[in-house]
């Protein structure tokens, strides 16, 4: 490999196969979801949205968990031991997949939204606490159908290391979506949910027990090799 690769460390290189992604001991829990929602109006779409996600995902066989943002600090306004703080970190880590759905406004997600992203940091002592996991995004619009939103949230998902399954959901005059219960009303859009989530369901019950080896890179092995060979050199000096 040296006379190809004279760059590659060879003992570190792992060479993927079939048998390598087979888990040894599959999970036999029920898969946990995660749902997060970007308002805290009284009557949030947003959050109506979130929660017929959540109904569907209980229905397919998931464990779900709503985040509630209301009472949850600015980004960097609090210390990290504020208790809505604490709560959210607990549940990305908790989580095996999530669903991500903001209110569209000015033609981004809400600030709501963003500031529950930016309380979760890339990693969390040695733990990283979104890798690997599995990532729907929707998003709901208070005029004519927009894609603004989700395409911004799979950006987010990318950079936290997520894999953001294909599909996805955007739900355009959502006030006329729902009735006076809250309920989602038969339509393409909703059918379009019911996609996306039994979607989610699939790739988290592919992924969930292979998320160590399918997030394991060269890159870190070799810099966790380096650090490791320095401080075996320091102790014998």
């Amino acid at each position: 490999m040296k006379d190809y690769f004279p760059n590659i460390e060879a003992d570190l290189i792992d060479v993927p196969s079939m048998e390598l992604l087979t888990p040894r001991e599959p999970s036999t829990h029920k898969p946990r979801i995660l749902l997060i929602y970007g308002s805290t109006r009284e009557r949030s779409f947003s959050r109506l949205v979130t929660q017929e996600a959540a109904r569907l995902l209980e229905h397919f066989g998931a464990e779900t968990r709503i985040f509630d943002p209301s009472g949850l600090p600015l980004p960097d306004d609090a210390p990290d031991t504020h208790p809505k703080v604490a709560e959210l970190r607990e549940l990305m880590q908790w989580s095996e997949g999530q669903v991500w759905c903001s209110p569209e406004r000015h033609g981004s997600m809400s600030a709501v939204f963003k500031a529950q992203i930016d309380w979760v940091p890339l990693a969390m002592g040695a733990v990283r606490p979104t890798q690997g996991k599995t990532l729907a995004v929707m998003q709901v619009c208070g005029g004519s159908q927009s894609f603004n939103v989700v395409n911004q949230l799979r950006v987010l998902g990318r950079w936290m290391r997520m894999v953001t399954i294909p599909n996805q959901s955007s739900v355009p005059k959502a006030f006329t979506e729902f009735d006076e219960d809250g309920r989602m009303k038969p339509s393409s859009y909703y059918d379009r949910l019911v996609d996306v989530m039994e979607e989610l369901m699939k790739f988290t019950l592919l992924l969930r027990d292979r998320q160590d080896y399918l997030v394991d890179r060269y890159s870190e092995r070799k810099e966790s090799a380096e650090e490791l060979s320095k401080r075996v050199n320091q102790r014998s000096i």
